[in-house]
């Protein structure tokens, strides 16, 4: 009896096998949908489908977080005051106590959380001020901006990643390049006013008629 059930056992074990191994597919058969957006996307009617010439003029660089891969805008070519050692010598935290020195950055108040939970050098690196940092203390990169607001944002991250949060540049066809939080936010004072839709007023057509 047990040779009996170790021959079936190797009878499905070959057959098994041979249907994975002699599995061929017809050009337009695809084992899931995942597949099939994959490789629909590559060609549309002999044409090639990329956003890249649509983003060739916006320096970017390429990021992955989690199962993600995609384009962000680089980010310190275009902050004005930026590397902030060009002006800054000292740290931080030695300069701002100084009774002679001229304040700096007098122009920018903060409106992202009270003052118990939230102040510059909450986010900026006092001892290596070119830097951002983390909660924990770890540098963060200029560029790479939106892992410190992803430290309390986690739900809005999340969708960020995917694509469901903030602005896609250009198009979803490949290569995706997203805005990150400080293109559409300012990191000092992020929140939005509210905003009603504008509605069509069909009585001013009626009256037009």
């Amino acid at each position: 009896m047990k040779k009996n059930y170790h021959f079936i056992y190797i009878i499905c074990v070959l057959l098994i096998s041979s249907t994975i191994i002699s599995c061929k597919h017809k050009e337009d058969d695809y084992h899931n949908i995942k597949d099939a957006i994959d490789a629909k996307s590559k060609n549309y009617d002999g044409i090639s489908i990329s956003s890249e010439e649509f983003i060739g003029d916006i320096n970017t660089i390429e990021i992955t977080e989690g199962e993600h891969t995609f384009l962000i805008p680089e980010r310190k070519s275009q902050i004005k005051s930026y590397a902030c050692t060009e002006c800054h010598t000292k740290d931080l935290d030695q300069m701002q106590n100084l009774k002679d020195s001229k304040k700096a950055h007098w122009d920018i108040s903060i409106n992202h959380a009270d003052d118990k939970t939230m102040n510059c050098i909450t986010c900026h690196n006092a001892k290596k001020i070119d830097d951002l940092t983390s909660i924990t203390g770890t540098s963060i990169d200029f560029n790479n901006s939106y892992q410190l607001c992803s430290q309390c944002h986690t739900r809005q991250f999340e969708d960020w990643k995917g694509g469901a949060h903030g602005k896609i540049l250009e198009s979803w066809a490949p290569p995706r390049a997203s805005m990150t939080c400080v293109n559409c936010h300012n990191p000092h004072d992020p929140h939005f006013e509210t905003k009603w839709p504008d509605r069509f007023n069909t009585q001013k057509v009626k009256e037009r008629d």
